[in-house]
């Protein structure tokens, strides 16, 4: 029998490794412009705003009985219209990211390709290389895909700690005193792709027993190492990539491009130059491949295809051919991608959470639907009426712009 605490400190792993993917190589393309100081702020917020969504979800989660997921949650709150809605924005969530990384993971593919051969290649085949790369992990299956992506993570971890070690040295700390406020606000929707974590509370409620001090724990601690991480992150490419010229932040949001392809070019040393490359790889493949996995299945669910030799190759089109077609006509299209993702993050993992938790404290008919639970959010409905309003006005700033 494991023990809580080794519970609780795996529980806390998963909200991070939930939490830590490719949307980190756009974060400073997308807030550099603004600034280092402007893009703390914005991501401290977030990451505090997406904390209490967090806990919100967690309080429905904690009042349904036995295993449940959030499109079960969505049903007993708002019954099969929200169901269904939900349904639809959960799919353009997964889809959205799907092409985020394929646009990613075609870069990178193209340039590890192109270091070793120098022949012209036209733009469409980049994606369609990743496209066959990925759906065979998708139809072997998730025990293939998971043994593989042990080596990924492991990578992806000494990756990152070693264009630390020997790249925090080369930050200028004037670098990170610029700063243009007016270039905040279209960073907001990718800084929250990189907080959306909800997903896995309630595989952690059934892990963590019902615990609720436990899991507040483990969403504090969990998020927070993401947090830490990304502040980093931001520092370094912040205090080494110029905001405007050749090679810099401003050039990489407009091209669609992850950073580390121009982070290596200011680092000098080549050993840091394949560590910079290979931590955009790591990154890029761990999501992709969580993220296609996690799409074959919900459609496998969703439209009740059987995992045959014939099923798979369905699922494998169905996942990937929508995001090919956009990879193709849009090869610049990453940093847009992740920004329609964070749309469908802001409606499905903060203003949905709080509009569950409205309904299950105050909704009438459906109070007696749920099992009584020792947490709940305080703050009240001010609280909960503050959380909807920053939801709707985020909404409506991301979406006009």
């Amino acid at each position: 029998m494991i023990g809580k605490e080794n519970r609780l400190i795996g529980a806390i792993l998963l909200v991070s490794g939930t939490t830590i993917g490719a949307g980190m190589l756009a974060l400073p393309a997308i807030t550099g412009q603004a600034g280092f100081f402007p893009s703390l702020c914005v991501m401290t917020f977030i990451w505090l705003f997406m904390m209490l969504t967090a806990f919100y979800f967690l309080e429905v989660n904690l009042r349904m009985k036995g295993e449940s997921n959030l499109i079960s949650m969505v049903h007993k709150t708002f019954g099969k219209p929200g169901e269904i809605g939900s349904w639809i924005v959960y799919l353009l969530l997964l889809y959205s990211l799907t092409v985020a990384y394929m646009l990613g993971a075609s870069q990178i593919i193209r340039d590890l390709i192109e270091r070793f051969c120098s022949c012209e290649t036209p733009d469409w085949i980049w994606p369609v290389v990743t496209f066959f790369v990925f759906a065979i992990f998708v139809y072997l299956g998730t025990e293939v895909a998971d043994f593989f992506n042990r080596f990924l993570m492991g990578g992806l971890v000494l990756t990152y700690v070693a264009i630390l070690v020997f790249g925090l040295h080369r930050v200028d700390p004037g670098m990170l005193l610029h700063f243009d406020w007016g270039f905040l606000l279209p960073s907001v929707s990718v800084v929250l792709t990189t907080f959306g974590y909800h997903i896995i509370i309630p595989t952690l409620t059934t892990y963590l027993d019902h615990d609720p001090k436990l899991l507040k724990k483990a969403i504090l601690y969990g998020s927070l190492i993401p947090f830490a991480i990304y502040i980093l992150w931001q520092v370094l490419v912040m205090g080494i990539v110029p905001v405007t010229g050749d090679n810099s932040l401003s050039l990489a949001a407009q091209k669609g491009i992850e950073v580390t392809h121009f982070l290596k070019a200011f680092l000098g040393n080549p050993w840091v130059g394949l560590a910079v490359r290979s931590f955009g790889f790591f990154a890029i493949v761990t999501s992709l491949l969580g993220v296609s996995l996690s799409l074959s299945d919900f459609l496998a669910d969703g439209l009740k295809i059987k995992k045959t030799h014939k099923g798979k190759g369905i699922l494998i089109l169905l996942t990937f051919l929508p995001p090919l077609f956009f990879a193709i006509f849009y090869p610049s299209g990453y940093i847009k991608a992740l920004q329609f993702a964070g749309i469908f993050v802001l409606l499905l993992l903060a203003l949905l959470p709080a509009l569950m938790a409205w309904v299950e404290r105050y909704g009438k008919e459906t109070m007696r639907k749920f099992i009584p639970s020792p947490f709940q959010v305080p703050g009240g409905k001010p609280l909960l009426v503050t959380t909807i309003a920053i939801s709707l006005i985020v909404l409506g700033i991301e979406v006009f712009s």
